[in-house]
């Protein structure tokens, strides 16, 4: 494989317009070398007389995608914020923007001489107000940004700097910064408002979104909008118009009143940096992108085969949305059903779907017909025998999916990927009746599954390192990021988060309050509280998963009765309108006093409440007690090698379980918290409490040594029982 050219290059033509080119493929990043070399060659041009102009542009079709987020890993990991370059006034404002200077006319009569004075400075002006006329001066030469792509973050930042902007068509131009937790940090933003106006500067840095090139002309931020082979020749022209005085010398530091000082951007972007929050966001943007390397798989040469159809067995809430995802990733499917009646509805739930994108703006009508056009139903396996993969999405039946996978086994071809979208059950007990284990493994999608974005690929220890890679490209064809565990009950992310709803439940029969709970749940940053979200899966999937965990974990589940109360009193969620919360249609979920009572019954039954009486805890307890039981479940999932590292059970935390990505996934969390404290915590409510709250040895082991729990395992250490 050819080492990526990591460099920045200068060449003159015999216009006099010196091109400099950012070459870092594959987004030509600002890494530190490339900042470097932008400033040796802005200076050389700067100096050579053969130059009467510069043009900036990024090499393969990409201006830049911004600053090298590598660098905030390394402030991150050494505390030390002198790492970060002096971009804004150091580069764009002395190097490319052109510093400017205030002089008397006389005094630069006197120390210069007027043919220097005219044969050299770009720009006069002479100020009536005073007294003795006041010259501004600037001493560099224009500076041109030839835009093609992307130009984001530092990137856009860069050509702000410059003296105008010639922008290829649909080129994506924004300011993401706020999605790592940072603001602009390269003059953006004083630079950005004073081109397209406050109010739009302030959505593109709010929102993070790009806009297209295409309204970037409407608002002032591009000058001009020409297609990409002539980009080159037509940044050239302005360049030189600019140098010979024909157009504008235009700096947008300049335009309006002072908004702020790039002094104060300076500082509080090194604060920000330097940030909790900040911190878990690179954490997050890193986490994700490492979970494309596993071991055995994507380092042994196989080769992926192209998955072209797929068969997708129900239609219910997660067949139809998996069947809408693989037809978004212009996969073929064949959808089937037991009934017309029940293929008719899924179908319909496939066009719901769709039409649902269409409608948010999110896809085009003519996307919508080419993706339904790609589906096809089937009320038996006829359609099987030239699928390239089945994935099954019926009820959590252990016997249905054993029937199933007996039959697709014979009804599929040879080489077809016998996938299950189960989430809790053991693959091993699914796969029991087949003969070909190699193929068989878990495709997890998390509800909505075209839209949520984790996909979990379970494997087990017979699963083959080929049909793993085939479906880690079909999750990046539909868009998602696939995280591959290892095979048991609930796999990696039901399995840690199994603890989370049962422990809210252990407070409420502590005599804590439901509401309570969940709103101190939602302030912690998750989307919403435990007992809000068991409404809005409904109360049969609490039932049919609980029991999966309390077989599974008996040594450690708590057994709540509060579930099976509330269905006794007529009760089933959101489903039915009515569970913890009142659901009325076109309102917010409402407190529902009248479950009060049935919690009641639950605590009397339990009798868990010391002496008879509620608990007294901190609104901060409610939170630890809620989610270290979590932690404390994550780590036996790493001791148990149910995932290949700490990050991915990070990456799968935030995407599967809408873990605040700005706390950086539940392991992060954790050790930013310290193991000893979390350790100590359980040790004690276990003492007062129960079994639920035991921590388990990886956890003791981590506290007493003051090893973070993301730690690899020491290789001296005796091999984990890997699942993977």
């Amino acid at each position: 494989m050819a080492k990526k050219m990591i460099e920045v290059t200068l060449e003159v033509g015999n216009d006099g317009v010196a091109v400099i080119t950012i070459s870092n493929p594959p987004v030509n990043a600002l890494a530190i070398p490339i900042i470097a070399g932008l400033k040796q060659k802005f200076e050389e041009a700067t100096r050579r007389a053969d130059v009467k102009a510069i043009v900036l542009t990024g090499k393969g079709g990409r201006f830049s995608g911004g600053f090298d987020i590598n660098v905030f890993d390394q402030v991150h990991t050494t505390g030390d914020i002198s790492l970060m370059p002096d971009v804004s006034v150091d580069l764009i404002v002395n190097t490319i923007e052109g510093p400017v200077y205030l002089l008397s006319f006389y005094s630069w009569f006197f120390l210069f001489g007027l043919e220097y004075f005219l044969g050299y400075c770009s720009v006069l002006v002479l100020n009536p107000f005073w007294r003795f006329p006041i010259i501004t001066i600037d001493c560099k030469k224009p500076v041109i940004a030839a835009v093609e792509g992307l130009a984001l973050g530092g990137g856009l930042e860069l050509a702000l700097g410059c003296h105008a902007r010639i922008v290829a068509p649909k080129t994506q131009l924004g300011l993401p910064e706020l999605t790592l937790g940072v603001i602009p940090g390269f003059g953006g933003t004083q630079r950005l408002p004073r081109l397209v106006g406050l109010q739009k500067a302030i959505d593109m840095m709010l929102l993070s979104r790009p806009i297209l090139s295409e309204e970037g002309k409407k608002l002032g931020l591009v000058d001009a909008l020409v297609p990409s082979q002539e980009l080159l020749k037509v940044s050239r022209l302005w360049a030189l118009d600019i140098a010979e005085a024909r157009k504008p010398w235009i700096r947008s530091l300049h335009r309006t009143d002072k908004i702020g000082s790039l002094s104060e951007e300076a500082k509080v972007f090194k604060e920000l940096v330097l940030s909790d929050t900040a911190k878990g966001l690179v954490h997050v943007f890193f986490a994700q992108r490492t979970t494309s390397k596993v071991p055995n798989v994507t380092d042994v040469g196989l080769k992926p085969r192209r998955v072209k159809k797929v068969a997708v067995i129900g239609g219910g809430l997660m067949g139809s949305g998996i069947a809408t995802a693989l037809l978004l990733g212009n996969i073929s499917v064949v959808l089937k059903e037991i009934n017309s009646e029940y293929l008719l509805k899924g179908i319909k739930s496939i066009e719901g779907n769709l039409q649902g994108l269409v409608t948010r703006g999110k896809l085009s009508e003519d996307k919508a017909e080419k993706a339904l056009s790609m589906l096809k139903g089937s009320l038996d396996y006829s359609e099987f025998k030239s699928v390239d993969m089945v994935i099954e999405a019926v009820i959590e039946n252990i016997a249905l999916k054993q029937t199933i996978f007996s039959e697709i086994e014979k009804a599929c071809p040879p080489h077809c990927i016998l996938a299950t979208n189960t989430s809790t059950i053991d693959l091993n007990v699914v796969g029991e009746k087949t003969t070909s284990k190699d193929r068989i493994i878990g495709a997890h999608f998390f509800s909505p599954a075209h839209v949520m974005p984790l996909l979990e690929i379970v494997r087990t220890e017979k699963t083959s390192a080929q049909v793993v890679l085939d479906l880690m490209i079909v999750g990046k064809a539909i868009k998602k990021v696939p995280v591959v565990v290892g095979n048991c009950t609930g796999f990696a992310v039901n399995r840690t988060f199994f603890p989370y709803t049962q422990g809210a439940h252990v407070l409420v029969n502590l005599g804590v309050d439901v509401f309570r709970i969940d709103r101190l749940i939602s302030n912690f940053g998750l989307p919403m509280g435990p007992f809000q979200l068991q409404d809005l899966a409904g109360y049969g999937v609490a039932k049919a998963v609980g029991k999966e965990f309390a077989t599974a974990f008996s040594d450690r589940a708590f057994k709540s009765p509060l579930v099976d109360l509330l269905l006794q009193s007529g009760r089933n969620g959101k489903a039915n309108g009515k569970g913890y919360y009142i659901y009325e249609k076109g309102s917010k979920p409402k407190p529902d006093p009248s479950v009060l009572p049935i919690i009641e019954e639950s605590r009397r039954v339990t009798n868990l409440m010391p002496r008879g009486k509620p608990i007294t805890v901190t609104d901060q307890e409610i939170v630890e007690m809620v989610l270290f039981p979590v932690v404390n479940e994550a780590c036996r999932v790493l001791e148990e090698g149910i995932v290949v590292r700490a990050s991915d059970l990070d990456t799968a935390s935030v995407l599967g379980m809408s873990f605040p990505s700005y706390r950086g996934g539940i392991v992060f969390w954790a050790d930013t918290i310290g193991a000893k404290h979390i350790y100590d915590s359980l040790k004690k409510w276990s003492q007062l409490y129960g079994n639920f709250y035991k921590p388990s040895k990886f956890l003791e082991e981590r506290a007493s040594k003051g090893i973070r729990l993301s730690a690899p395992a020491s290789s001296s250490q005796p091999a984990t029982r890997s699942r993977m």
